[in-house]
């Protein structure tokens, strides 16, 4: 009798009922409670197992399994839904929630491969798969995996330097979780992924890098401000060469354009001279042809020979004026002498050179006055021999 009041006293506080509501009350009042405490809110994250009364009519609420032991041993794994239990007999002993979860880890003091110390926080995302290892792999297995994953951490971090911890969290994030995984699974969890929130170096650390991220901008300033100064060099280069390219042919252009004019003004020019000695050979060939028609008339000759006559003297009169010497013949003085001596060798010359001169005038080869004062003198002097 004395045993089996023992057996009752212990398991009273798992069949305690509460006697001012119904089955059907309580059973509904199940939903009332947080993810990882008891029913009614603000429970102890790491409180485990977590526990409900048995109702006999009991309701599992979406997202949540519950194991049922009979008589200390496991008996089923309830869904989401309505099941029955026997009073007394049956026992929720766990109950798991099977949705992803959050479990804050605090800072850790770490020391990276260069010794450098930092403190390392995270967060680790997990979800119960199996409820009965969740039940019966450990004794508490949130607790035992919040520990694994410190320790992880601080192994991993031990494994990188800090350029590379700080560069490289998702390396570091995916070294954590695959640690965890393996150790997790006898515990029904399941690691859905873990993120570093927080690296936090020493202090004489933060201080050299604060001075090198500065150190780096300046030198980025002068990286920049340079290629600034070489860019703008490179324009202005660029346009000094544009402009001289221009001008240059602008001067091309210049020249070209001065050596046509120049070339179409020689062109017109020799055209213009060539016209000019056209129609003044023309005009000197109409006036022989003329002179030849007239010396061809009655009297012409004679004409022509007191011309040349007046021309003769007219000669000496312009020599008086150029020069205070003149050569004279044997007789200067003697103008009838003169004119005898021009008359005759007009006549001389009338006499031999008419039918000449006229065929030379007419072939437009005839000679100049000077010409033919040169021939009559000439023939002057064949007629003074």
């Amino acid at each position: 009798m004395m045993h089996s009041s023992r057996s009752l006293s212990a398991v009273a506080p798992r069949l305690l009922l509460t006697p001012q509501t119904s089955a059907i009350t309580r059973a509904f009042s199940s939903y009332m409670f947080d993810g990882l405490g008891g029913a009614g809110g603000g429970g102890n994250p790491w409180q485990w197992p977590v526990t409900k009364s048995n109702t006999i009519l009991n309701i599992v609420p979406q997202g949540h399994k519950y194991i049922v032991e009979r008589f200390g041993k496991l008996h089923s794994i309830q869904d989401s839904g309505l099941f029955i239990a026997i009073p007394y007999v049956d026992t929720i002993s766990y109950v798991v929630d099977i949705r992803e979860r959050a479990i804050d880890i605090p800072p850790q003091a770490a020391i990276t491969r260069d010794n450098v110390s930092v403190e390392v926080s995270g967060n680790l995302f997990v979800r119960f798969m199996d409820p009965e290892k969740a039940a019966y792999g450990a004794l508490n297995p949130l607790y035992s995996v919040s520990q694994h994953a410190q320790s992880t951490m601080r192994s991993a971090i031990g494994e990188m330097e800090l350029d590379e911890i700080l560069h490289g969290r998702a390396r570091l994030n995916a070294l954590i979780k695959g640690s965890l995984q393996e150790a997790s699974e006898p515990w029904g969890l399941e690691i859905r992924r873990y993120e570093i929130t927080e690296i936090t170096p020493d202090t004489q650390i933060r201080i050299a890098m604060d001075k090198q991220a500065a150190a780096e901008r300046d030198r980025r300033e002068q990286v920049l401000r340079a290629e600034g100064a070489k860019r703008r060099a490179e324009l202005e280069s660029e346009g000094v060469k544009i402009s001289l390219t221009n001008e240059s042919e602008g001067n091309l252009i210049k020249v070209r354009n001065e050596a046509e004019a120049e070339k179409t003004r020689i062109l017109l020019e020799a055209e213009a001279n060539a016209q000019a000695i056209r129609w003044t050979s023309q005009a000197q060939a109409d006036a022989l042809k003329q002179i030849a028609q007239e010396l061809l008339k009655p009297g012409g000759s004679e004409a022509a020979r007191l011309a040349l006559a007046r021309e003769y003297v007219d000669m000496y009169g312009e020599m008086g004026k150029e020069s205070n010497t003149i050569l004279f013949n044997e007789r200067p003085a003697d103008v009838t002498a003169l004119m005898t001596q021009a008359m005759t060798a007009m006549k001389v010359v009338g006499d031999v050179t008419d039918k000449k001169l006229t065929s030379k005038i007419l072939t437009g080869e005839a000679t100049t006055g000077t010409a033919t004062g040169e021939e009559t003198e000439e023939m002057q002097q064949k007629k003074s021999q």
